[in-house]
């Protein structure tokens, strides 16, 4: 059976001193005292401990190698009671109040660190792994102050769910032009202007917010729709395109879902080519799967969703939209869109935008 360890007691290095005095070896100290040989050399060489065959011709010889048992262990006590290292992200200090207010705006740990090191390139203590901060916050103690941190996380649930299984309930339309007819640049996501869809759902299958994201730049636009009927999708996404300039309504992806029974209207009205996802497929759309995720910070399931107007609905994407993306190299993606939203409005080659 394993033994567990335990500090060396008083009573243990004055014997040690003892021994020591008369030249008894580490092995012999070890086993008289039942423990492990390597204790007894690291606590000799802790305390300055020197061989006889290490001590020089001239002075005083040192009684029992220079390892003096009350020193040893007032030594032992005070550093019991002091941390080898100082917590850098301490959770009273000014390092971490702004960490804080970062994840309150929803920052992931990633991109507060990114932002610390652009920000304090010279200061190493306003620096921080995102690896310190998770540590940081799972490290505190149960209770209300860690539940509301871990809420403010991406994924605030202790286990991921497992993966819905099974047919997709909602149907399907016949005819669809497909994601594999989908134009090259889309693909490839060379230029902004392609777009992915869907919705997310509220509780009860009841009320509904649509998602847009860009393809290119990541920026994500919010709509509220009445309703996750056909007419209710077609009226909110129409309204969401129609304001862009051209260049920047080229395709829409979207799943097979019955919400889209209209696409024809809606790409007579907008200018977009719709194509559609194979079932199934999520990856197919895994830049729009995956922002329904993060986005599930502001709209949890199960809520009604119907309580949240526009204005409300552009705050939450503006908020989203103004963080840095590691794929963007920690540009955001208001920055990367609005570029080219600027260019194609006022119908500039980029070398004139940039005043070129």
């Amino acid at each position: 059976m394993r033994r567990r360890y335990e500090h060396l007691s008083a009573e243990e290095r004055g014997a040690i001193m003892a021994m020591k005095h008369e030249q008894t070896s580490d092995r012999a100290i070890a086993d008289a005292l039942g423990r492990a040989q390597s204790t007894i050399t690291r606590e000799l060489r802790r305390n300055g401990y020197k061989a006889l065959k290490e001590c020089g011709p001239m002075g005083r010889p040192r009684i029992a190698g220079g390892y003096d048992a009350t020193r040893a262990g007032r030594r032992a006590h005070r550093l019991r009671h002091q941390p080898r290292v100082a917590r850098k992200l301490d959770l009273q200090g000014p390092l971490w109040s702004r960490v804080h207010a970062w994840l309150r705006q929803r920052w992931s740990p990633e991109q507060i660190a990114r932002t610390l090191r652009e920000r304090y390139p010279e200061q190493a203590a306003m620096q921080v792994s995102h690896e310190t901060i998770y540590t940081a916050i799972y490290a505190m103690p149960r209770g209300e102050l860690r539940r509301q941190i871990v809420g403010l996380l991406r994924q605030a649930r202790g286990t991921r769910r497992r993966t819905r299984q099974g047919d997709e309930t909602r149907g399907r339309l016949p005819d669809l032009p497909s994601i594999h007819l989908r134009p090259p640049e889309a693909n490839e996501r060379l230029l902004p202007g392609h777009w992915e869809g869907d919705l997310i759902i509220g509780g009860h299958n009841r009320s509904a917010i649509g998602t847009l994201v860009c393809r290119y730049s990541l920026f994500t636009m919010l709509v509220k729709v009445e309703d996750s009927t056909a007419l209710g999708v077609l009226e909110g996404f129409a309204r969401t395109f129609t304001p862009l300039p051209e260049e920047l309504r080229k395709t829409l992806t979207y799943d097979q879902g019955k919400e889209m029974a209209l696409h024809r209207t809606l790409s007579a009205r907008t200018g977009l080519a719709i194509y559609f996802a194979d079932p199934h497929s999520p990856w197919q759309r895994g830049i729009c799967e995956n922002t329904n995720g993060l986005l599930r910070q502001y709209f949890p399931k199960g809520t009604d969703l119907s309580v949240h107007s526009q204005a409300q609905l552009d705050a939450v994407a503006w908020e989203f939209n103004t963080r840095p993306r590691k794929t963007l190299g920690w540009r955001s993606p208001a920055e990367v869109f609005f570029e080219h939203y600027i260019q194609a409005r006022d119908g500039l080659a980029p070398a004139d935008a940039l005043g070129g």
